[in-house]
């Protein structure tokens, strides 16, 4: 019955994790303390580069703008997500389905193409440290996180294009807890698929230009850093590699995985718990991560914690 009504409806229903309404409102209360938990630590990122004269170099300035990409990737599947799941309803406009497909793949995207910019920084600051002020000018970086939006963008558009081009005429029942380009793709039964596998192949190629472009540079960084006589000065290249290696390794294996792993008519528990591991969990721990370890980060933090601004705000809030 449910499958007959969606498929005469122009909208789609997103099935969730689960039917039962205990997990529903369980998953809509993890959902929201991951939410506002990316919310307060990508802000605080954003704020104190912003803010910190001596945050005013190249490598957390592509990091502002990683906070604010995690900010909008988060922003589009999670709330949608948790309002569904409160309202025990996983209907989903055509046009919010759109809307989401564009914004997610535009900012995934772009994730990728600011983490690749971010390690071609670590490797010239590490590689080529005398030369770090003239390579990385403040006008190039400028220029390369234009190219990071304008490529996400571009994704968008053709991943949207392609994906709104074909005829949906299978019950519009989506197995997941956002529009996923695959699980849309699948309630095809169009035959013209030729627009589909040339934007599949030009991003792939792209993707894997950006995952050889990240290899290569922390190969340098690597067998640079190694080479270095200085323990102190080993520790403090590896504490600002680290953290990035890992976030690149953990949003690319994942989003790899999910790519391509084999899509099945109805997704078990587990293809959703890694969905989450590539759309939820790298915006909330990259804060953390980026944090942990970074010194001038935790100055940061602790001198707007203590400006009067800062307390002037919070005693206004209360």
């Amino acid at each position: 019955m449910i499958s007959a009504n969606i498929t005469s409806t122009s909208g789609f229903l997103l099935m969730g994790f689960s039917d039962i309404r205990e997990l529903q409102i369980l998953q809509a209360f993890l959902f929201l303390v991951m939410y506002l938990l990316t919310l307060a630590g990508n802000l605080i990122i954003i704020i104190i580069t912003t803010l910190d004269q001596r945050l005013h170099s190249p490598m957390y300035y592509f990091l502002k703008h990683l906070s604010l990409l995690d900010l909008s990737i988060i922003s589009v599947t999670v709330p949608q997500s948790i309002d569904n799941s409160l309202m025990d309803d996983g209907y989903i406009s055509h046009g919010q389905c759109m809307l989401q497909v564009f914004f997610f793949t535009t900012f995934a995207w772009a994730e990728v193409a600011i983490l690749t910019v971010m390690s071609y920084d670590r490797y010239v600051a590490i590689c080529f440290p005398l030369h770090y002020d003239v390579i990385m000018d403040p006008n190039i970086c400028k220029w390369a996180v234009i190219a990071v939006w304008l490529s996400g963008s571009i994704s968008g558009i053709l991943n949207t294009t392609t994906t709104f081009s074909i005829t949906f005429c299978r019950a519009k029942i989506i197995h997941h807890f956002f529009c996923d380009v695959p699980q849309l793709r699948k309630l095809s039964c169009s035959n013209n698929y030729l627009g589909v596998f040339g934007v599949d192949a030009f991003l792939s190629v792209m993707a894997f230009i950006c995952f050889i472009s990240i290899g290569l540079s922390y190969i340098h960084i690597f067998s640079t850093v190694l080479r270095m006589p200085s323990a102190a000065g080993r520790s403090k290249a590896f504490s600002t590699c680290l953290p990035h290696l890992f976030v690149v390794s953990f949003f690319l294996s994942t989003g790899i995985f999910e790519f391509l792993k084999p899509n099945s008519e109805s997704p078990a528990l587990f293809d959703l718990m890694i969905s989450i591991f590539y759309t939820v969990m790298p915006p909330t721990l990259n804060p953390i991560i980026y944090s942990l370890k970074n010194e001038a980060m935790k100055g940061a933090f602790r001198k707007l914690v203590l400006s009067r601004k800062f307390k002037k705000i919070f005693l206004s809030c209360h």
